[in-house]
């Protein structure tokens, strides 16, 4: 009976101990693993359950903790991913060491293909500059080219204007040439002059200015062979001034500009001038004016000299055409007094152009083409100003 009682006492302990579970309720199962089956869970948990192990009714012992669960392997987008996040953290933490290291730890070799690299970078630079310096030479050896071709066209037709055969349209007359020529000289002198303005305004480099520079006295060249075929074709209407605008011609001297007038304007636009400018300006001007001054009193001399000769009295009809031939003789030197003050301004522009440096060379050019521009400005409002009605009595 005794036995019986212990029996059953000891069965109704091992059930009360099944009733508690040996861990904690609140303790979440783990979740298995994206691919893994519920059943492989249940295979790896003893005694094909979920719930913990209990204690053993008969050995009265735990029983051992379950075996690890095996590893399951991943699929190959994270076995990627995980590899190029663990370079790009390597990558990060010594990118700065490494690129130092690289820098100092350079061979010789590599050293001496960079510096090769470089010299023949600079070389190509070179090359470059050189070659458009060539071009910018050729494209004003070119436009010296034409004005000499024009120029020799222009000349060949004042020296052949009364050599068309009969039946044939006569040729323009040397002056109505010259006019043409002038016109279309005033016209590109003054495209030139806008881009040379344009050039410096937005400060270019001295390259490019000389280069404009270069322009506008190859110009000026050309327009004083235009009037030296004038003059020698028609000295007369050279010196006439009927090509230029009536205020251009108030101050015309001997078939152009005065070039001492043209230092004063150069000196009202262009400075700040050194003293070895202003120096050399001064001994410019001081020798313009006295090479104008004698040229002045050649010049009154001859005019009064055909002047004594046409108004000779008691000229006879024998002697007449002589007596004209000696004053076709002095009309030919006055032609080349007009050569020589062409030859004094075209000296007088280059001696300013190696005293200047280019930019103060560009601004004198400027100046001078503002000057005649607003002279034939001056003279178009003088011919279109409104005019005043005659009164009644006059």
């Amino acid at each position: 009976m005794f036995a019986l009682i212990t029996t059953l006492s000891i069965a109704w302990f091992a059930e009360t101990l099944n009733i508690f579970p040996s861990q904690p309720m609140h303790v979440a199962e783990p979740i298995p693993a994206k691919g893994v089956s519920m059943g492989m869970v249940a295979a790896m948990m003893p005694n094909g359950n979920s719930s913990s192990p209990r204690r053993q009714e008969e050995g009265g012992q735990r029983s051992a903790p379950p075996p690890p669960a095996p590893a399951v392997p991943l699929p190959n987008s994270a076995k990627e991913n995980r590899s190029s996040l663990t370079k790009k953290e390597a990558t990060s933490g010594g990118k700065g060491a490494t690129s130092g290291d690289q820098e100092r730890v350079r061979d010789p070799k590599t050293l001496r293909r960079l510096a090769q690299n470089r010299e023949a970078a600079r070389k190509s630079r070179l090359r470059k500059k050189a070659y458009i310096q060539q071009l910018e030479t050729s494209r004003i050896r070119l436009s010296q080219l034409e004005q000499q071709v024009q120029v020799a066209r222009v000349q060949g037709v004042f020296l052949g204007a009364g050599e068309q055969p009969a039946g044939f349209p006569s040729a323009p007359s040397p002056a109505a040439v010259f006019d043409m020529e002038y016109g279309r000289w005033v016209e590109e002198h003054s495209k030139l002059m806008f881009q040379l303005r344009a050039a410096l305004n937005e400060h270019m480099a001295d390259e490019q200015l000389q280069a404009f520079v270069n322009g506008a006295m190859a110009q000026h060249e050309e327009l004083l062979n235009l009037k030296g075929a004038m003059a020698r074709a028609d000295v007369f209407h050279l010196l006439s001034g009927v090509w230029a605008s009536p205020a251009e011609r108030c101050f015309l001297w001997l078939g152009g500009f005065r070039p001492s007038e043209v230092i004063k304007v150069m000196l009202k636009h262009v400075e700040p001038l050194s003293e070895g400018q202003i120096l050399g300006i001064y001994n410019l001007q001081q020798s313009v004016q006295e090479r104008e001054e004698a040229l002045n009193h050649t010049m009154e001399a001859t005019q009064q000299s055909i002047s004594d000769i046409v108004a000779a009295p008691d000229v006879a009809p024998a002697t007449f055409i002589g007596h004209m031939s000696l004053a076709m003789n002095k009309v030919a030197s006055m032609e080349s007094f007009v050569l020589q003050a062409d030859g004094l301004r075209q000296q007088t522009l280059h001696k300013l152009h190696h005293i200047l440096t280019t930019r103060q060379a560009a601004r004198c050019m400027v100046a001078i083409a503002d000057y005649f521009h607003r002279l034939r400005a001056l003279s178009t409002l003088w011919v279109a100003r409104p005019r005043q009605e005659d009164g009644p009595g006059l």
